[in-house]
Order: structure tokens, then C-alpha cells, then sequence
């Protein structure tokens, strides 16, 4: 029974990551948005933590399983991408005084980013372990999860509790700007490291 923990974190995180992001999609129509909003929050903390246990569980426990392989990190991509989506729906976050096409322009490039570079990681990952290398989590992947992390809490406190600050808005402009930049960043940083390790493969070293 010890040895399904792992994976029923993971499956609890999963549902977690449903309601949360039902929430983002209910919050503008909500009598009590702020409310909702701060739920919502303590779910997606909730489900960060989650991952981080589930992970020294499962090192606890000495616990690999296939299904754990698979399903976690797609668990993270519905997250975070799916998070940003909902953002981009329900037009959030609100910057300056630009319009909701102005607004667009910003909030779908960003979930379009963040899912084209997931989807491209993955088939390096993919690619790299068919090739029996090694395509474990890196500094920028981390650095990268933070940011995405951290710019996800910030829009959440900003839609329920600043949502026409006018520092809110260059707090959110910013947070973003450092997370796109640490999203592409990472997503050069794994191209570059599997052509490294296919350099060196060519070299017979």
C-alpha cells in the first residue's frame, strides 16, 4: 500500500488541477471572486506541494512505476499551461489601460509559448531516453518552474485583490517578462544539451 502513495498524490494533484482551474474559469461571474480567487490559490499551493512530496516519497520508498513517469510530469503541463489558458479566457491579467485586443495579443502568445515549449521539451526527452541519455530536471527547468509558478500567483492575487493597482500592473508586467524569458531560456538550454550529448556521442567519447 505504501508503494501507491506516490501515485496517489499524483492522482490527487490531478483533481486538484481540475477544480482549480474550474475555478479560474468561474471567477469572473462570481458573486464572491475574491473569495473564490484565494481558494483557488490555496489549491494551487496545495498542488505544488504535492508534487514536491510525492517526489521524496517516492525516493523514500525507493518507488519508480511507470505510470508515476508518465503521468507526473503531464499532471505539471496541465497545470501550468492549462492555468495560462484560462488566464488568456478569461482575459486576465488586465495590464495598464490596453483593450481586450490589445490584451489578447499578450495573454495567447504567452500560453502559446509556454505550451509550445512543453511540448517541444517533451520530445527531447522523449528522443533523448530512446538514445539512452540521460534528460534529467536541470538548474534552468527549476528556475523555470519558479517563475511560471510565481507569475500564476501573481495573477491570482491581482484578480482578486489589485486588479487596477497601478503598481499590480507593472508587478504582473514584469513578473511575465522574466518568465517568458526564463521559459525560452531553458527550452534552448535542452536543445543545447542533447546536441552536446550527440556531439560527444560523435566523438566516441
Amino acid at each position: 500500500m505504501l508503494r501507491l502513495i506516490p501515485n496517489i498524490l499524483t492522482l490527487g494533484r490531478l483533481v486538484l488541477t481540475v477544480v482549480f482551474l474550474v475555478m479560474i474559469l468561474y471567477s469572473p461571474y462570481a458573486a464572491h471572486a475574491s473569495i473564490l480567487l484565494d481558494i483557488a490559490f490555496v489549491l494551487f499551493v496545495v498542488a505544488g506541494l504535492t508534487d514536491i512530496i510525492d517526489g521524496i516519497v517516492a525516493r523514500g520508498l525507493n518507488v519508480v512505476s511507470k505510470f508515476g513517469r508518465m503521468v507526473d510530469p503531464l499532471v505539471d503541463k496541465v497545470l501550468v499551461c492549462g492555468t495560462f489558458v484560462c488566464f488568456a479566457v478569461v482575459g486576465e491579467p488586465k495590464l495598464f489601460d490596453l483593450g481586450p485586443v490589445a490584451l489578447g495579443v499578450i495573454q495567447w502568445p504567452v500560453a502559446g509559448v509556454l505550451i509550445v515549449r512543453e511540448a517541444y521539451v517533451t520530445v527531447l526527452r522523449h528522443v533523448s531516453e530512446a538514445r539512452g541519455i540521460s534528460f534529467a530536471a536541470t538548474a534552468s527547468g527549476k528556475v523555470k518552474m519558479l517563475t511560471q509558478s510565481f507569475a500564476i500567483g501573481t495573477v491570482i492575487i491581482k484578480m482578486g485583490h489589485v486588479q487596477t493597482a497601478t503598481w499590480g500592473y507593472w508587478f504582473t508586467a514584469v513578473t511575465y517578462a522574466v518568465m517568458l524569458a526564463a521559459t525560452v531560456v531553458s527550452g534552448l538550454m535542452a536543445t543545447r544539451r542533447l546536441a552536446g550529448k550527440n556531439s560527444t556521442e560523435g566523438r566516441g567519447t
